[in-house]
């Protein structure tokens, strides 16, 4: 199934989608090998390590645009079970400070919807390693949601 109709199916059916489902139908979430954890209304987002996710191998450290993109999709995962909808959101704007290497073990992520208008959704993630209070990057962002 598609995102789209993994969404449809349970927006017609009165549920929050099956995350887990929807990550395996987003090519690039597959590719990165990100998971959900869901813990009541909570959830966090996994990217496991693997050697196909380094950078820069002198360090070795974690390509920005795996961080980035990770930080994405746990934005987007997070609007998607809270705000619903039978599409996915789009970003708007977004913005990621890196503030240290990501290291070459498992990250983890979380977002929070800090506003969420009609069309707009106000989103800040933070992806973290061993310490959840040292995170290696956080995003700041807008998301726009499809009109129903």
């Amino acid at each position: 199934m598609s995102p789209r109709e993994i969404l449809k199916a349970a927006a017609e059916a009165g549920l929050k989608p099956d995350l887990t489902a929807l990550l395996d139908a987003i090519p690039y979430a597959k590719y990165l090998g990100i998971r959900v954890d869901r813990k009541g209304t909570e959830i966090t987002t996994i990217l496991p390590f693997a050697r196909h996710l380094i950078g820069n191998p002198v360090l070795p450290a974690l390509h920005g645009g795996v961080v980035g993109g990770f930080l994405e999709t746990t934005a987007i995962m997070q609007v998607i079970f809270e705000a619903g909808g039978s599409e996915m959101p789009r970003p708007v704007d977004i913005n990621i400070d890196y503030l240290r290497s990501g290291r070459p073990v498992d990250t983890f992520a979380r977002a929070v919807i800090t506003k969420q208008g009609r069309r707009v959704v106000n989103i800040h993630a933070q992806a973290w390693q061993e310490e959840h209070d040292r995170p290696i990057a956080t995003l700041r962002g807008h998301m726009l949601m499809p009109e129903s």
